[in-house]
């Protein structure tokens, strides 16, 4: 039986394919894009079936990070487009995964790493921004985002590196003497917007820790405003391994931007706007295509982006898109690029039998690409979605305590259960981790002294 919010979308969907054309949009007429953003929406829900009898609510296959993206990514469209069609989905997946009011379920806890966690930690934090409808006798969205902090700050490893979060939590486990731009740009940016939501010192505190740290280390290199994927404590955290992707720039910039908003425009975070935002636009925006439409570079020219790769560009589009509300003095240089990335992304958006199925490379507008997946109608989704920012009569900024966010704060969540680990690990899978770019081996157990130089994981 089809759900009845989702009757809207499939009827979409059915009219693009008699058209037998892309995703019609016009950025002009606000019906175009919220009609647009539905039928990317139906696309990609049309993948999860979580919700179904016997299926395992907010898990997608062979991966359980993506589940926290695609729900901040639901949350942000029905925040965009006022369509609640996905909204009681979405709160099922969000709370069914909570674990212990920290997104560390024990069915999964055992192969997670610290960024797969932090997805989850920012959809929370997302939700409580944007008043998502909460759910009476349940965890607070904010609670959740806490939990997540609350439950990372004790892993921050000061034995190797004087200090950073490694990309996985368990000794065992392939990637445990990585550092990533990942796992620690994600809870940077989770501890400044816990820190503007709350006001909390403690939080601010260890935005500016995470930040100071970063910047000691190829992950966050403030000379040339280069982002590094990964390091090692093996080289104490001097090497880099160098692969670009659009998530890392965007969550550093996105906590920066908040923090400017939190310091009332302090100098050091409008310097860290300027430099990111300017090494985002030369490297993921690239003048051969325009200057204007995003690209995914490491891995989208030749068509070698995995499953994880194709969100990262939906998650770069909300971030800029929710930037220009915190730090306006952005919008002249992002808004121009989301609009002719969306614009690109629909005419992408004209394969399969559907002739909507929506493909990874936005810049080839002439003719679908050939591929599909959840992944790519997420981020095509978001950056349609945001596009909705030019006909809000304000420029809705995310939520705070003080501004009429409604939910209620719980600064011990999470703390009453701590990591344990486990005796017998799983097999880890590729698809269960967010991460950088490389497939590496895993082991099933024991301690390694060294592993393969990691740029991603699923």
């Amino acid at each position: 039986m089809v759900p009845p919010g989702w009757l809207y979308a499939i009827s979409l969907t059915v009219l693009f394919a008699g058209w037998g054309a892309a995703i019609q949009l016009d950025l002009e007429d606000e019906k175009s894009i919220k009609t647009a953003a539905a039928t990317a929406a139906y696309n990609m829900m049309s993948y999860y079936h979580g919700n179904e009898s016997g299926q395992t609510p907010g898990k997608l296959p062979d991966t359980w990070w993506e589940g926290g993206a695609m729900f901040m990514t639901l949350i942000q469209y029905w925040f965009w487009t006022g369509d609640a069609s996905y909204n009681e989905v979405t709160t099922q997946g969000m709370l069914w995964q909570k674990g212990h009011d920290d997104y560390f379920p024990a069915n999964y806890s055992n192969y997670l790493g610290n960024d797969d966690q932090v997805f989850w930690g920012l959809a929370a934090i997302t939700a409580a921004e944007l008043n998502f409808p909460e759910k009476e006798g349940e965890s607070s969205w904010l609670s959740l985002a806490q939990g997540v902090f609350n439950t990372q700050i004790p892993r921050w490893d000061t034995s190797s590196c004087d200090g950073g979060l490694r990309w996985q939590i368990w000794p065992y486990q392939a990637g445990y003497t990585t550092k990533n731009a990942i796992s620690n740009g994600g809870l940077f940016q989770l501890a400044a917007r816990l820190g503007r939501y709350t006001k909390n010192q403690t939080y601010i505190d260890w935005a500016e820790k995470v930040w100071d740290w970063s910047a000691t280390t190829p992950l966050l290199k403030t000379a040339d405003w280069n982002i590094a994927d990964t390091t090692t404590t093996e080289a104490k955290c001097q090497d880099h391994g160098d692969l670009q992707w659009t998530y890392n720039y965007g969550t550093y910039l996105s906590g920066a931007a908040y923090m400017y908003n939190l310091t009332d425009g302090d100098e050091k975070w409008k310097k860290a706007i300027n430099g990111l935002l300017g090494t985002t636009i030369a490297k993921f925006f690239p003048h051969e295509y325009g200057g204007d439409i995003m690209s995914e570079i490491s891995c989208e020219q030749s068509m070698t982006c995995d499953r994880n790769q194709d969100c990262f560009k939906g998650f770069l589009s909300s971030w800029l898109t929710f930037a220009t509300t915190i730090a306006p003095f952005t919008e002249k240089e992002i808004l121009p690029r989301i609009q002719a990335s969306a614009q690109a992304a629909a005419k992408q958006c004209s394969g399969g039998d559907s002739k909507s199925d929506c493909g990874r490379s936005w810049y080839k507008q002439d003719k679908w690409d050939g591929t599909k997946s959840l992944e790519s109608d997420m981020s095509v989704l978001s950056v349609i979605s945001s596009t909705m920012i030019a006909h809000r009569k304000e420029h809705q900024a995310p939520l705070t305590a003080e501004t009429g966010g409604t939910s209620k704060s719980n600064p011990s969540a999470g703390t009453g259960h701590k990591d344990k680990e486990p005796n017998k690990p799983k097999t880890i899978t590729a698809g269960d981790r967010a991460g950088a770019s490389i497939v590496t081996f895993f082991f099933a157990c024991g301690w390694v002294a060294s592993v393969s130089w990691m740029v991603y994981g699923g």
